[in-house]
């Protein structure tokens, strides 16, 4: 095996039957590290978002829902474009690291668009996958905002706060699209 698969390899050791991960080479060892790769795992999400929402709105059947889609589609290239000023801030190359939790929640979204019928079933769906990904952004935009205030990246907090808003408005507009007569529409199928 070469060293750079050596490092990737999790190596284990035990201490009071606890597991211990013993770190592959690249491993951050500082939370600036940890917050440019959490901003690298963000930009890479951001990015595959703008690709997977408009096949979202396409097989989403209620106008509201639709157009809340594609209205997220401009939000999230604004993301893409403020992850990108981060970076600049940072003097960081805006690179993408995958981000394996969004790449998990995307086939799962996918998932569910071939396990439904379009109507307010799939709507439905739409809306839940949609969730699970805007809950996923909320976590990872919080956390990064918490490390950018501890590392005094005031400029970068006050971007990642804008975005932290957005991806919170998003979950409040798909609630509301829920509510506002999906859920109930996909109940009467």
């Amino acid at each position: 095996m070469k060293d750079s698969e050596q490092a990737k390899e999790m190596k284990t050791s035990t201490t009071a039957g606890a597991d211990i991960i013993e770190a592959a080479k690249d491993a951050a060892t500082s939370l600036k590290m940890l917050f440019i790769d959490g901003l690298k795992d963000i930009y890479w999400a951001e990015r595959a978002l703008v690709k997977a929402l408009p096949k979202m709105a396409a097989n989403a059947s209620a106008p509201n829902l639709k157009s809340s889609i594609k209205d997220h589609i401009a939000v999230t290239e604004n993301q893409v474009t403020r992850l990108e000023q981060i970076f600049k801030l940072l003097n960081e190359k805006a690179e993408g690291k995958k981000c394996e939790a969004l790449a998990g929640l995307l086939k799962e979204s996918d998932n569910m668009l071939e396990e439904t019928v379009y109507g307010p079933v799939r709507d439905a769906a739409i809306i839940a996958g949609s969730q699970k990904i805007e809950h996923y952004e909320i976590a990872t935009y919080g956390t990064l905002l918490t490390f950018a205030k501890v590392l005094g990246e005031n400029d970068a907090a006050k971007l990642l706060q804008q975005t932290l808003a957005e991806e919170a408005e998003a979950d409040k507009i798909l609630t509301d699209v829920a509510n506002g007569a999906v859920n109930m529409d996909a109940s009467q199928v």
